[in-house]
């Protein structure tokens, strides 16, 4: 649930964008982001992911609390030390830097508000800093719904920088939003945080054994997350040559891709991690194989037709998501064209999350990164030759990523089946190519309906009108793809409806919980 807030959130945050700022405006905003996030997401979640939670968690259940808390204020203390020297050093060559790399399509007036608004995020990704390890200490506690809410909080600060402050200050009020998110996204764990034990002290400690452990297991995946921000620097830069507006269609788009595969990948995958891990540890590797091709089969059964949709509903998705004054008819077709064209690669990307996760339960962290080095540098030849050679429009480097994302998912798969004694290529095809032709006849069904309809029945260019379309046609089309997985006797669609059959038995309990105390409460009071 509070994954779906916090993607709601920043659509809404990126609605707010488009309403009160013009494309070259919003430019600017997405352009300055990009070195602050990319220091950020290579020196502090890389080292949350991979290194810092298991050997905290460790360290609580073999050496106690305390001594827990003194790594994790090293690698704290550490973590800051690092992000403020690389904070200082954009904050210094941040037009060198905008000019040649990040934005150098852009006009000088508008490199030059690009640098303002770097040196502003820059300041809010330090206070991010410490919002993130509370959310690596608290998991590490089994406490999730408190850090499940710093992303939505996150969000809400920069909404509100938006709605006001954006009439004195421009899109920098936007950027102040960014310092209010974080500060938001540290604030609202500190209570939780405190009362576990944890207090904040400054000495540094770099001869912490612990700091030494999670040093050797993140430096192999620091190497593909620095290729990966390259990659999505470089998909910038290529955008502000392309033309005005470019780097904030291509990253509206981005933002409406990864919804599906932020809800059916990242979920099943990271709620598979365990269990493959167990499988692992036990020898099970039969029992692992089966694990994992059941959640492909489960992440594709989803990922497949929300691709549909997305494709074929490209443009009514961004009218109904980013349609505002600001953003013109030219602003939503480019950004139609490339969530088009990213959407090819969904359900790749979306299983990539999996295949992933199941070379870490295998403690190999080398293949997935060389297998990331070899797609990211296609993805940048690809979108330079796309841009610079053919003279293409932004969409290309949907194309680009797409292509990409489909040979990160068959080398994936590759090497794990090489690595775990080979699966039965059968069972990974068969459900496969059912769910692959149940989609593309979904597709057809879908079109042609909001063809016919747009034409003759409903003015389309009436809000109210197009979601009642693209509602009403995507229930249709949704229908004829569980028809026709059902004929096909593909077992993902009883796996889902025993799910639902589930929660709704719960609920029903739930609520019948409720009447049986009113009636005991009402009794009572007779």
């Amino acid at each position: 649930t509070t994954v779906m807030l916090s993607k709601v959130l920043g659509l809404i945050r990126d609605r707010l964008l488009a309403h009160v700022f013009s494309p070259d405006k919003i430019d600017i905003f997405w352009a300055a982001f990009r070195l602050p996030d990319s220091i950020f997401q290579i020196a502090i979640l890389g080292a949350l992911s991979v290194a810092f939670i298991p050997v905290f968690t460790e360290y609580v259940e073999k050496k106690g609390r305390d001594e827990a808390f003194e790594l994790a204020r090293s690698i704290l203390n550490i973590a800051l030390l690092i992000f403020v020297l690389a904070a200082v050093l954009i904050f210094i060559f941040a037009e060198p830097l905008i000019r040649n790399f990040i934005a150098p399509g852009f006009t000088l007036d508008k490199q030059l508000q690009v640098v303002t608004l770097t040196r502003i995020i820059i300041f809010g990704q330090v206070v991010l800093v410490f919002g993130s390890f509370f959310i690596g200490v608290l998991q590490s506690f089994q406490r999730f719904i408190v850090p499940a809410f710093a992303p939505v909080f996150y969000n809400l600060g920069i909404i509100l920088g938006i709605i006001f402050l954006s009439g004195n200050f421009g899109i920098l009020g936007a950027g102040i939003g960014v310092i209010i998110g974080a500060m938001l996204h540290a604030l609202v764990q500190l209570p939780l945080i405190y009362s576990l034990g944890f207090r904040f002290k400054f000495p540094l400690n770099f001869f912490h054994p612990g700091v030494k452990e999670i040093t050797s297991l993140v430096s192999i995946r620091t190497i593909g997350l620095a290729a990966e921000q390259i990659n999505e620097t470089v998909g910038v830069a290529l955008a502000s040559l392309v033309s005005v507006g470019s780097v904030t269609y291509l990253t509206f788009a981005q933002h409406l891709q990864v919804v599906p595969v932020g809800l059916f990948g990242a979920t099943l995958a990271q709620a598979a991690l365990p269990v493959l891990s167990s499988e692992r540890s036990r020898g099970r590797i039969g029992e692992f194989k089966a694990t994992l091709l059941t959640t492909m089969h489960q992440i594709l059964f989803l990922a497949l037709p929300a691709a549909a949709i997305l494709i074929v509903l490209r443009i009514p998705s961004v009218r109904l998501v980013f349609g505002a004054s600001q953003f013109d008819w030219e602003a939503t077709v480019l950004t139609g064209k490339t969530l088009g064209f990213l959407s090819v690669g969904l359900a790749a990307q979306a299983i990539s999350l999996l295949l992933v996760r199941g070379f870490y339960a295998l403690k190999d962290t080398r293949t997935p990164v060389t297998v990331s080095l070899i797609v990211v540098t296609l993805n940048i030849i690809l979108s330079v030759y796309f841009i610079r050679i053919l003279g293409l429009e932004v969409w290309s480097l949907g194309l680009a990523f797409s292509i990409s994302a489909i040979l990160s998912a068959v080398l994936l798969l590759w090497t794990l089946h090489l690595k775990v004694g080979g699966f039965e290529l059968s069972a990974i095809f068969k459900p496969f190519f059912k769910m692959l032709m149940a989609t593309i006849i979904m597709g057809v069904a879908l079109y042609i309906p909001i063809k016919l309809l747009d034409q003759v029945i409903f003015d389309t260019t009436r809000t109210i009108n197009l979601l009642v379309l693209t509602g009403l046609s995507s229930i249709f089309a949704l229908s004829i793809y569980i028809a026709l997985v059902w004929f096909m006797g593909v077992k993902e669609l009883s796996t889902f409806l025993n799910l639902a059959k589930g929660i709704l038995g719960k609920l029903k309990n739930a609520g019948s919980l409720v009447k049986s105390e009113e009636i005991i409460h009402g009794s009572d009071s007779l």
